[in-house]
């Protein structure tokens, strides 16, 4: 039974790791200076519209995992 649970601890970890990992190669690099006219404020703002629905995703995705693992548990 704890080795479920630190189990699971270390695969939301290495799952946190990874999320952050690809939320800096997608977000980090995407330019959006070619748009004309627009405030590079707003520009950062579309940047960080962007990361929180990644972020959103993730959460989601990691919450159904989360609820998969203690189902399973809780069943045996």
């Amino acid at each position: 039974m704890d080795v479920k649970i630190y189990s699971f601890i270390f695969t939301m970890w290495i799952l946190m790791l990874v999320g952050g990992g690809l939320i800096t190669l997608i977000i980090g690099p995407l330019s959006l200076g070619s748009i004309e006219g627009i405030d590079p404020i707003i520009l950062s703002g579309i940047k960080i519209g962007l990361a929180l629905v990644l972020i959103f995703i993730w959460v989601f995705v990691l919450t159904k995992i989360k609820n998969w693992i203690f189902k399973s548990q809780v069943k045996s």
